[in-house]
């Protein structure tokens, strides 16, 4: 694990691409929040975030470190500054007892943190995806969090794991940590984790909260920003549950095919269990009650399932394999058909995903070899990206398009509607996107070379705003990012509205037009009335201070 991490290391030191996929504009968020960061701005404190501060942090450290960096694997390879020295302390105390068992987790581990891929696709040619960033992190978390709890012994290293992971999830996202948390509650009712080294983890885990909110503020900020989302997404979670595991039918089928096939295996111990307990109840006859194969596989799978209901298409069923090769290592207890069963189902819930995230990543290796890198020179390593030349040929029709016949494009927002149902999914609108941001850099600096001005303070009504970042300029506090105003953008108070009448510059773009970037403009309008609205370009309008 050393050896990998010393070579990704390497690998970001060297300018590369990678062939742009679906949402690929999610990873620009990024870009915004390590601006703010390097001004000296607190996520959830200066400025709203849809998800908790470790990973812009991670990120913020590894582009400054690795600034020539493909943008997509500093993120996806950051975590591994948490997620490796976690998962070393696993390993070694595993593989004092199993050096097969240690390779079994060490090997998926490796494979999930390198490779930027979710596992279902949502578009056809090979591409990255931009997008479930959170999630994968998330799910790799609790991948590491459940290899301990099911394998190591170790009171120090179960100590250690709970307290890192449970503090990692809460600062990566909220459904992680109430996933892990779960996870956590059946260990100690198994007995795989000791009453007193849960209660000291958890003692572990309130001070670094409590020293973390007397320093900067953070975890009370956070509370309310996730209390905002809350109220921004009161739907159901029903639909969502039905949605995830519908997505990811062939895995989720097996697993419940699986664990109600152990508990038909394991019956007779469960029951006898059971009946030794109502007998005699007693504190220590709980953990043979909890401690059964179908229990741990059926609240992993729950768990799982949680995590997809929140960004479905993820890496959500990856840490249900610690508990699946605990049953390959108890394979001694059963033969004929019902080994041939599990064996079988065992297989059927895990190796679509590996095999599935291995598939997209060679298919994107090897078709990159006859994509064309997209020219944007003046955005930085943010567009270090490649696409099939008849797409980026497409995409630059479209940016002509959107510049020439606006009433078009402003004629699908105004009824509320994408001119494309599935328009940020395509790699085309992305490199569009890109394109467009490079005509608004030299739009502006052009602007300030002919009325001789600066603008300091640089705000987008739009979901992503890298343009601080480009043009080593700063953005205004308490302005969300990753702009979504209809999940992540919580209503303006005065103190929003004040930093949105101090922007020097707020640009509003127009390639497309869109009903989301007229709702930010409409939220923001109040905001907006001390500025005067010039156009930039054909394809942005700009709010002058």
């Amino acid at each position: 694990m050393a050896a990998t991490c010393l070579i990704l290391a390497l690998l970001l030191t060297v300018r590369t691409t990678l062939p742009i996929g679906p949402f690929y504009w999610d990873l620009y968020i990024y870009f915004d929040a390590a601006n703010r960061i390097f001004d000296g701005q607190v996520p959830g404190v200066d400025f709203f975030t849809p998800v908790g501060a470790l990973g812009y942090y991670l990120f913020s450290l590894f582009v400054w470190i690795f600034p020539a960096g493909q943008p997509l694997l500093v993120v996806q390879w950051s975590l591994l500054l948490v997620s490796a020295p976690l998962f070393g302390v696993v390993l070694t105390d595993i593989d004092r007892r199993s050096r097969f068992v240690a390779l079994s987790l060490l090997i998926p581990f490796l494979v999930f943190s390198i490779l930027p891929f979710n596992v279902e696709e949502y578009y056809a040619y090979p591409g990255v995806d931009g997008f479930g960033i959170y999630n994968r992190q998330v799910s790799l978390l609790l991948y590491v969090l459940m290899a301990g709890l099911v394998f190591a012994e170790s009171r120090r290293t179960l100590l250690v794991l709970v307290a890192g992971c449970m503090l990692a999830l809460l600062f990566t996202k909220i459904t992680g940590l109430i996933a892990g948390a779960v996870l956590c509650v059946l260990a100690v009712a198994a007995g795989r984790l000791a009453v007193r080294t849960a209660i000291a983890a958890a003692l572990v885990f309130a001070l670094v909260l409590a020293g973390l909110e007397l320093w900067l503020g953070l975890v009370s900020a956070y509370a309310a920003d996730i209390l905002l989302l809350l109220e921004k997404n009161e739907d159901s979670l029903l639909p969502r549950f039905l949605q995830a595991a519908s997505l990811h039918f062939g895995v989720f089928a097996s697993l419940v095919a699986l664990t109600g096939v152990l508990m038909v295996l394991n019956a007779r111990a469960f029951i006898g269990h059971a009946r030794d307990f109502a007998r005699q109840p007693a504190l220590s006859r709980v953990p043979a009650l909890f401690d059964h194969d179908a229990l741990w596989l059926g609240v992993a799978l729950t768990a799982a399932l949680f995590v997809e209901t929140q960004n479905t298409g993820g890496l959500g069923f990856i840490f249900v394999w610690p508990v699946l090769l605990q049953l390959l290592t108890r394979c001694g207890r059963w033969n004929g058909r019902s080994l041939g069963l599990v064996l079988t189902l065992v297989a059927a819930s895990s190796l679509p995903t590996m095999v599935g995230v291995m598939h997209r990543a060679a298919r994107a290796f090897v078709g990159q070899m006859n994509y064309t890198v997209v020219k944007a020179d003046g955005l930085k390593n943010l567009a270090a990206v490649s696409q099939r030349e008849a797409i980026v040929q497409h995409a630059a029709t479209m940016l002509e398009a959107y510049r020439r016949f606006p009433d078009t494009w402003q004629f699908f927002a105004d009824r509320d509607e994408l001119s494309d149902f599935t328009l940020y999914t395509d790699p085309d609108f992305q490199i569009t996107w890109l394109l467009a941001a490079e005509e608004a850099v030299e739009a502006i600096k052009a602007y300030e070379r002919a009325n001789g001005v600066r603008f300091e303070t640089i705000m987008s009504l739009n979901f992503v705003n890298p343009f601080p970042w480009l043009l080593d300029r700063h953005a205004p506090r308490y302005i969300a990012i990753g702009a979504d105003p209809y999940r992540a953008v919580p209503d303006p108070g005065a103190s929003v509205l004040r930093a949105v009448g101090g922007a020097d510059l707020v640009l509003y773009p127009k390639c497309p037009i869109t009903n989301a970037n007229m709702a930010l403009r409409d939220l923001y309008a109040p905001g907006l009335a001390g500025h005067r609205l010039v156009s930039l370009s054909p394809c942005w309008d700009a709010y002058v201070k």
